[in-house]
């Protein structure tokens, strides 16, 4: 059990992103195409977080063009460049997979202040 803590300690992140259900977050991910770099945003509602330690992730939804759409991200992935909560949500559940039944104002979550 030592041996497996060692090896994952080495993987994970020193300053894990904060990340809490129903939070806004943007998320920085670093895209490698080709020979090319880039960083892309991708901007939505934490509704889940899954497991603990080197595996953890968590699942970001938003709406893109009237789809719903839902990203995994693994929180210490070293393609992960930083990310932002930009507004911090209110919920009394551990996962919102409601949400994805609501649509427009009813899919939104309320603000903690």
């Amino acid at each position: 059990m030592e041996l497996l803590k060692q090896f994952s300690e080495k993987y994970m992140k020193e300053q894990a992103p904060s990340v809490n259900v129903g939070d806004t977050v943007r998320v920085h991910i670093r895209v490698k195409e080709g020979s090319r770099e880039r960083i892309q945003v991708f901007e939505g509602t934490v509704i889940a977080k899954k497991h603990g330690g080197v595996e953890e992730s968590f699942t970001v939804r938003r709406i893109s063009y009237g789809v719903g759409v839902e990203k995994v991200f693994p929180l210490h992935a070293p393609t992960i460049e930083k990310v932002e909560t930009i507004r911090r949500g209110k919920v009394r559940r551990a996962k919102l997979y409601y949400l994805r039944d609501r649509v427009g104002k009813a899919a939104k979550v309320k603000e903690d202040l």
